[in-house]
């Protein structure tokens, strides 16, 4: 039996072994349309149909570039519930892979918010699957140390990223 006591703090000895994580899942309202969307845009190809009573209910969708195993469920009512909220960021490599991202999104007419530079790293926040989940890209390159030994306080993302900009720019030379 596993005992847990409310306000310790595990050590890293003592946590638990994982290794990332294996994979996302979204519910859709529609498996067909929103395969489309995820093979057009994204470049993710079906590796796994999941059938019940001989009907489509989910996909497994794997990418050939190193985006994570993605699985999409046919719920439409979750899926209604679930639009707009942002469950999770696809990472992509650096700033410029961000910005070609941006780009060709832009090109298939898909709206988004731009690349921004954010807390740890540069995101593209606002672009929209068919079902209106929020898909949201930031890089897996850094520009400020994830694992700085003290905890990094954001009061508002916003004006701290741009803070922090100011502050990235300056250090290495650069203007606005």
């Amino acid at each position: 039996m596993l005992h847990v006591t409310v306000g310790t703090v595990m050590t890293s000895i003592d946590a638990p072994e994982l290794d990332g994580v294996h994979h996302l899942k979204l519910p859709v309202s529609d498996l067909n349309r929103s395969r489309a969307w995820y093979e057009s845009r994204l470049g993710y190809q079906v590796a796994t149909e999941f059938t019940e009573d001989g009907v489509l209910m989910g996909l497994a969708l794997v990418h050939p570039r190193g985006g994570p195993m993605f699985a999409l469920r046919l719920d439409p009512d979750l899926a209604a519930r679930a639009a707009g909220f942002d469950y999770f960021s696809i990472g992509v490599p650096d700033k410029a892979a961000i910005e070609a991202l941006a780009r060709r999104l832009e090109a298939l007419g898909e709206q988004h918010a731009g690349v921004h530079f954010a807390t740890a790293g540069w995101i593209l926040p606002g672009a929209h699957d068919p079902d209106g989940h929020e898909v949201r890209f930031y890089t897996t390159e850094h520009h400020t140390d994830p694992r700085a030994e003290e905890i990094r306080q954001v009061d508002d993302a916003v004006a701290t990223a741009a803070a922090r900009e100011q502050a990235h720019l300056a250090s290495h030379g650069e203007q606005t």
